[in-house]
Protein backbone atom coordinates (compact mmCIF):
# COMPACT_ATOMS: atom_id res chain seq x y z
CA UNK A 1 0.00 0.00 0.00
CA UNK A 2 2.86 1.97 0.69
CA UNK A 3 4.24 1.39 -2.17
CA UNK A 4 1.44 2.91 -4.57
CA UNK A 5 0.61 5.87 -2.68
CA UNK A 6 4.52 6.44 -3.39
CA UNK A 7 4.13 5.60 -6.74
CA UNK A 8 0.59 8.16 -6.86
CA UNK A 9 2.99 11.04 -5.17
CA UNK A 10 5.79 10.52 -7.89
CA UNK A 11 3.17 10.12 -10.66
CA UNK A 12 1.52 13.62 -9.03
CA UNK A 13 4.69 15.30 -9.23
CA UNK A 14 5.68 14.37 -12.87
CA UNK A 15 2.44 15.77 -14.10
CA UNK A 16 3.37 19.06 -12.14
CA UNK A 17 6.62 19.09 -13.71
CA UNK A 18 5.60 18.24 -17.30
CA UNK A 19 2.90 20.99 -17.27
CA UNK A 20 5.43 23.70 -17.31
CA UNK A 21 5.07 27.00 -18.73
CA UNK A 22 5.05 27.54 -22.72
CA UNK A 23 8.11 29.84 -23.40
CA UNK A 24 9.05 31.86 -25.97
CA UNK A 25 12.11 29.89 -28.60
CA UNK A 26 15.72 31.31 -28.15
CA UNK A 27 18.70 30.13 -30.24
CA UNK A 28 20.99 31.64 -27.00
CA UNK A 29 19.43 28.65 -24.70
CA UNK A 30 15.93 30.16 -24.47
CA UNK A 31 14.51 26.35 -23.99
CA UNK A 32 16.44 26.07 -20.75
CA UNK A 33 18.89 23.27 -20.36
CA UNK A 34 20.39 20.96 -17.31
CA UNK A 35 24.02 21.30 -15.79
CA UNK A 36 25.69 18.31 -16.58
CA UNK A 37 29.15 19.22 -15.49
CA UNK A 38 29.65 17.30 -11.83
CA UNK A 39 32.21 19.99 -10.64
CA UNK A 40 28.94 21.95 -10.65
CA UNK A 41 27.33 21.47 -7.54
CA UNK A 42 25.80 24.55 -6.23
CA UNK A 43 25.17 26.90 -9.19
CA UNK A 44 24.32 30.49 -7.68
CA UNK A 45 24.83 32.95 -10.37
CA UNK A 46 24.17 32.86 -14.78
CA UNK A 47 24.85 35.59 -16.80
CA UNK A 48 24.95 34.92 -20.18
CA UNK A 49 28.44 35.56 -22.32
CA UNK A 50 28.33 39.18 -24.83
CA UNK A 51 31.16 37.41 -26.57
CA UNK A 52 29.69 34.04 -27.01
CA UNK A 53 26.19 33.77 -28.18
CA UNK A 54 24.26 30.91 -26.29
CA UNK A 55 27.09 30.45 -23.54
CA UNK A 56 26.18 31.51 -19.72
CA UNK A 57 28.66 31.87 -17.24
CA UNK A 58 28.06 30.44 -13.86
CA UNK A 59 30.12 29.30 -10.58
CA UNK A 60 29.90 27.28 -7.75
CA UNK A 61 29.37 28.93 -4.33
CA UNK A 62 31.34 28.83 -1.09
CA UNK A 63 34.19 26.28 -1.33
CA UNK A 64 35.01 25.66 -4.50
CA UNK A 65 37.87 28.20 -5.67
CA UNK A 66 38.50 30.41 -8.10
CA UNK A 67 36.87 29.05 -10.81
CA UNK A 68 34.31 30.51 -13.20
CA UNK A 69 32.80 28.27 -15.93
CA UNK A 70 31.52 28.62 -19.00
CA UNK A 71 28.32 26.06 -20.39
CA UNK A 72 26.62 25.82 -23.63
CA UNK A 73 23.05 27.35 -23.40
CA UNK A 74 22.01 24.05 -25.93
CA UNK A 75 23.58 21.04 -24.41
CA UNK A 76 24.94 22.07 -20.63
CA UNK A 77 27.86 21.20 -21.39
CA UNK A 78 30.75 23.19 -19.42
CA UNK A 79 32.96 24.47 -22.45
CA UNK A 80 35.49 26.28 -20.74
CA UNK A 81 36.69 26.59 -16.77
CA UNK A 82 38.46 29.65 -16.13
CA UNK A 83 40.94 29.95 -13.16
CA UNK A 84 41.37 33.36 -11.76
CA UNK A 85 44.86 34.60 -10.43
CA UNK A 86 45.69 37.51 -8.89
CA UNK A 87 42.77 37.49 -6.08
CA UNK A 88 42.90 36.36 -2.69
CA UNK A 89 40.74 32.35 -1.46
CA UNK A 90 37.17 33.58 -2.64
CA UNK A 91 34.98 33.38 0.49
CA UNK A 92 31.33 33.09 -0.45
CA UNK A 93 30.43 33.55 -4.24
CA UNK A 94 27.37 34.66 -5.17
CA UNK A 95 26.85 36.33 -8.39
CA UNK A 96 27.83 36.77 -11.73
CA UNK A 97 27.23 39.53 -14.99
CA UNK A 98 29.02 40.80 -17.80
CA UNK A 99 29.61 44.30 -18.52
CA UNK A 100 29.92 46.62 -21.10
CA UNK A 101 33.57 47.20 -21.06
CA UNK A 102 34.03 43.46 -22.03
CA UNK A 103 34.71 42.05 -18.20
CA UNK A 104 33.10 39.20 -16.37
CA UNK A 105 32.24 40.55 -12.78
CA UNK A 106 32.46 37.89 -10.03
CA UNK A 107 30.39 38.89 -6.76
CA UNK A 108 32.10 37.49 -3.66
CA UNK A 109 29.26 39.29 -1.82
CA UNK A 110 27.94 36.65 0.56
CA UNK A 111 28.13 36.89 4.05
CA UNK A 112 27.13 33.40 5.93
CA UNK A 113 27.81 35.16 9.13
CA UNK A 114 24.48 37.04 8.53
CA UNK A 115 26.08 40.48 7.74
CA UNK A 116 28.67 40.75 9.89
CA UNK A 117 31.96 41.34 7.76
CA UNK A 118 32.88 44.21 7.26
CA UNK A 119 33.95 44.57 3.52
CA UNK A 120 33.28 42.02 0.27
CA UNK A 121 34.88 41.38 -2.84
CA UNK A 122 34.36 41.69 -6.42
CA UNK A 123 36.63 40.13 -8.55
CA UNK A 124 37.14 41.43 -12.29
CA UNK A 125 38.67 39.96 -15.93
CA UNK A 126 38.22 40.34 -19.29
CA UNK A 127 35.89 37.85 -21.41
CA UNK A 128 38.48 35.22 -22.76
CA UNK A 129 37.96 35.46 -26.66
CA UNK A 130 38.18 31.56 -26.89
CA UNK A 131 36.51 29.51 -24.77
CA UNK A 132 39.39 26.62 -23.53
CA UNK A 133 40.30 26.20 -20.09
CA UNK A 134 42.66 28.84 -18.64
CA UNK A 135 43.79 30.83 -15.87
CA UNK A 136 43.39 34.83 -16.01
CA UNK A 137 44.34 37.56 -14.17
CA UNK A 138 41.48 39.17 -12.14
CA UNK A 139 41.42 42.61 -10.47
CA UNK A 140 40.20 42.01 -6.57
CA UNK A 141 37.67 45.46 -6.10
CA UNK A 142 37.08 45.72 -2.11
CA UNK A 143 33.36 46.97 -1.72
CA UNK A 144 31.90 47.91 1.74
CA UNK A 145 28.38 49.79 2.24
CA UNK A 146 27.32 53.04 3.37
CA UNK A 147 25.39 51.46 5.57
CA UNK A 148 27.42 48.90 7.73
CA UNK A 149 27.57 45.38 6.25
CA UNK A 150 25.14 43.15 4.42
CA UNK A 151 24.75 39.84 3.40
CA UNK A 152 23.80 39.51 -0.52
CA UNK A 153 23.58 37.64 -2.92
CA UNK A 154 22.64 39.66 -6.25
CA UNK A 155 25.12 41.65 -8.41
CA UNK A 156 24.53 43.68 -11.36
CA UNK A 157 26.45 44.87 -14.06
CA UNK A 158 23.91 47.77 -16.04
CA UNK A 159 24.80 46.70 -19.79
CA UNK A 160 24.68 50.43 -20.95
CA UNK A 161 26.10 52.48 -18.00
CA UNK A 162 28.28 49.77 -16.92
CA UNK A 163 27.39 50.79 -13.42
CA UNK A 164 27.36 48.12 -10.89
CA UNK A 165 24.60 47.51 -8.15
CA UNK A 166 24.24 45.07 -5.42
CA UNK A 167 20.83 43.95 -3.73
CA UNK A 168 20.80 42.83 0.06
CA UNK A 169 19.16 39.40 0.56
CA UNK A 170 17.49 41.19 3.85
CA UNK A 171 17.15 43.77 5.74
CA UNK A 172 14.98 44.34 8.76
CA UNK A 173 12.46 42.16 6.53
CA UNK A 174 13.45 43.50 3.52
CA UNK A 175 16.18 43.91 1.16
CA UNK A 176 17.57 47.05 -0.70
CA UNK A 177 19.38 48.14 -3.81
CA UNK A 178 22.70 49.62 -3.50
CA UNK A 179 24.56 51.63 -5.87
CA UNK A 180 28.51 51.34 -6.96
CA UNK A 181 30.23 54.37 -8.28
CA UNK A 182 30.43 55.49 -11.24
CA UNK A 183 33.77 53.24 -11.76
CA UNK A 184 35.08 50.97 -9.42
CA UNK A 185 38.70 51.08 -8.36
CA UNK A 186 41.04 48.27 -7.98
CA UNK A 187 42.92 50.53 -4.92
CA UNK A 188 41.22 50.96 -2.17
CA UNK A 189 37.23 50.94 -1.10
CA UNK A 190 34.17 51.36 -3.10
CA UNK A 191 31.29 52.26 -1.15
CA UNK A 192 27.92 51.31 -2.26
CA UNK A 193 25.04 53.36 -1.00
CA UNK A 194 21.17 52.34 -0.52
CA UNK A 195 19.47 53.98 -3.48
CA UNK A 196 15.94 51.72 -2.88
CA UNK A 197 13.51 49.67 -0.95
CA UNK A 198 13.19 46.22 -2.03
CA UNK A 199 10.23 44.10 -0.40
CA UNK A 200 11.66 41.04 -1.20
CA UNK A 201 14.41 37.82 0.31
CA UNK A 202 16.96 38.50 -2.91
CA UNK A 203 18.87 35.81 -4.49
CA UNK A 204 19.55 36.88 -7.58
CA UNK A 205 19.18 39.69 -10.03
CA UNK A 206 19.79 40.69 -14.01
CA UNK A 207 19.17 43.64 -16.13
CA UNK A 208 17.53 43.04 -19.29
CA UNK A 209 20.25 43.00 -22.82
CA UNK A 210 19.10 46.54 -23.25
CA UNK A 211 19.17 48.07 -19.97
CA UNK A 212 15.32 48.95 -19.63
CA UNK A 213 14.47 46.68 -17.67
CA UNK A 214 15.46 44.41 -14.06
CA UNK A 215 14.36 41.60 -12.50
CA UNK A 216 15.36 40.69 -8.69
CA UNK A 217 14.35 36.97 -7.97
CA UNK A 218 13.78 34.95 -4.46
CA UNK A 219 13.57 30.87 -3.66
CA UNK A 220 9.95 31.62 -4.59
CA UNK A 221 8.82 34.76 -6.30
CA UNK A 222 10.70 37.86 -8.45
CA UNK A 223 9.96 41.18 -9.43
CA UNK A 224 9.95 43.53 -12.45
CA UNK A 225 10.84 46.78 -12.45
CA UNK A 226 11.62 49.52 -15.22
CA UNK A 227 14.88 51.14 -15.24
CA UNK A 228 14.53 55.40 -15.28
CA UNK A 229 16.70 57.58 -14.95
CA UNK A 230 18.90 55.05 -12.70
CA UNK A 231 16.19 53.77 -10.27
CA UNK A 232 14.10 51.15 -10.56
CA UNK A 233 10.27 51.38 -11.00
CA UNK A 234 7.86 48.14 -9.84
CA UNK A 235 5.70 46.97 -12.64
CA UNK A 236 4.70 43.50 -11.32
CA UNK A 237 5.42 39.94 -10.36
CA UNK A 238 6.76 36.97 -12.42
CA UNK A 239 6.55 33.63 -12.16
CA UNK A 240 9.50 31.54 -10.82
CA UNK A 241 9.13 27.91 -11.87
CA UNK A 242 9.67 25.43 -8.58
CA UNK A 243 13.05 24.47 -7.67
CA UNK A 244 15.24 23.00 -5.10
CA UNK A 245 16.89 25.90 -4.11
CA UNK A 246 16.57 29.23 -6.78
CA UNK A 247 19.64 30.86 -6.68
CA UNK A 248 20.55 32.51 -9.74
CA UNK A 249 18.96 34.66 -12.87
CA UNK A 250 19.48 36.06 -16.34
CA UNK A 251 17.58 37.17 -19.86
CA UNK A 252 18.29 35.53 -23.08
CA UNK A 253 20.28 37.63 -25.42
CA UNK A 254 17.13 38.60 -27.08
CA UNK A 255 15.68 39.99 -23.94
CA UNK A 256 12.30 37.99 -24.29
CA UNK A 257 13.32 34.98 -22.16
CA UNK A 258 14.38 34.59 -18.01
CA UNK A 259 16.65 31.77 -16.76
CA UNK A 260 15.73 30.51 -13.58
CA UNK A 261 18.86 28.52 -11.92
CA UNK A 262 18.85 26.22 -8.78
CA UNK A 263 21.54 24.87 -6.72
CA UNK A 264 22.32 21.28 -6.71
CA UNK A 265 23.83 18.56 -9.08
CA UNK A 266 22.56 18.39 -13.05
CA UNK A 267 20.57 21.19 -11.84
CA UNK A 268 17.63 22.77 -14.49
CA UNK A 269 17.78 25.69 -15.98
CA UNK A 270 13.95 26.95 -16.44
CA UNK A 271 12.90 29.51 -18.94
CA UNK A 272 10.08 31.94 -18.12
CA UNK A 273 8.78 34.10 -21.22
CA UNK A 274 8.06 37.54 -20.89
CA UNK A 275 5.14 39.24 -22.28
CA UNK A 276 3.26 42.56 -21.86
CA UNK A 277 4.63 45.40 -20.16
CA UNK A 278 7.55 43.30 -18.42
CA UNK A 279 9.41 43.14 -22.17
CA UNK A 280 12.32 45.01 -22.25
CA UNK A 281 11.66 47.89 -24.83
CA UNK A 282 13.87 46.51 -27.76
CA UNK A 283 12.39 42.69 -27.25
CA UNK A 284 9.14 44.72 -27.42
CA UNK A 285 10.11 47.05 -30.07
CA UNK A 286 11.18 44.22 -32.12
CA UNK A 287 7.64 41.78 -31.90
CA UNK A 288 6.14 44.26 -33.69
CA UNK A 289 3.52 45.05 -30.87
CA UNK A 290 3.08 41.47 -30.71
CA UNK A 291 3.17 39.76 -27.46
CA UNK A 292 5.52 36.57 -27.09
CA UNK A 293 5.82 33.63 -24.33
CA UNK A 294 4.00 33.12 -20.97
CA UNK A 295 5.94 33.77 -17.93
CA UNK A 296 5.48 37.68 -17.80
CA UNK A 297 2.25 39.70 -16.75
CA UNK A 298 -0.04 41.98 -18.14
CA UNK A 299 -0.56 45.76 -17.46
CA UNK A 300 -2.72 44.84 -14.15
CA UNK A 301 -0.08 43.07 -12.21
CA UNK A 302 -3.01 40.77 -10.56
CA UNK A 303 -3.05 38.68 -13.42
CA UNK A 304 0.41 37.20 -13.95
CA UNK A 305 0.46 34.20 -15.84
CA UNK A 306 3.42 32.88 -14.55
CA UNK A 307 1.75 32.85 -10.98
CA UNK A 308 -1.84 31.94 -12.07
CA UNK A 309 0.03 28.66 -13.72
CA UNK A 310 2.19 28.19 -10.73
CA UNK A 311 -1.27 27.86 -8.82
CA UNK A 312 -3.58 26.08 -10.85
CA UNK A 313 -0.58 23.17 -11.39
CA UNK A 314 -0.29 22.89 -7.97
CA UNK A 315 -4.00 22.35 -7.70
CA UNK A 316 -4.26 20.06 -10.22
CA UNK A 317 -1.43 18.15 -8.71
CA UNK A 318 -2.76 18.03 -5.71
CA UNK A 319 -6.53 17.21 -7.32
CA UNK A 320 -5.16 14.05 -9.32
CA UNK A 321 -2.96 12.69 -6.30
CA UNK A 322 -5.92 13.23 -3.73
CA UNK A 323 -7.75 10.79 -6.57
CA UNK A 324 -5.59 8.39 -6.97
CA UNK A 325 -4.99 8.06 -3.07
CA UNK A 326 -9.02 7.37 -2.48
CA UNK A 327 -9.26 5.05 -5.05
CA UNK A 328 -6.39 2.70 -3.90
CA UNK A 329 -7.96 2.72 -0.04
CA UNK A 330 -11.17 1.97 -1.95
CA UNK A 331 -9.23 -0.88 -3.91
CA UNK A 332 -7.85 -2.48 -0.91
CA UNK A 333 -10.77 -2.29 1.33
CA UNK A 334 -12.74 -3.77 -0.90
CA UNK A 335 -10.25 -6.72 -1.08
Amino acid sequence: MRSLLCAAGAAGILLFAAAGPVVADDAGGGDGFTISDPRIKESSGLAASRAHPGVYWTHNDSDDGPYVYAVDGRTGRTVATVTLRGIGDPRDVEAISVGPDGNVYVGDIGDNLGGTWNHVWIYRFPEPRQLRDQTVTAAQLTVTYDEGPRDAEAMMVHPKTGRVYIASKKKSGGAALYEGPQRLSSRGTNTFRRIAAVDQWVTDGAFSPDGTRLLLRGYFGAEMYRWEGGRPKDIGSVGVPLQMQGESVSFTPDGRTLLFGSEGRSSRVQPVGLSGDQLPESAAKNSGGKTGGTGGTDDRNEDAPGKNRNVLLAAVTFGVGAVVVLGLRRLFRRK
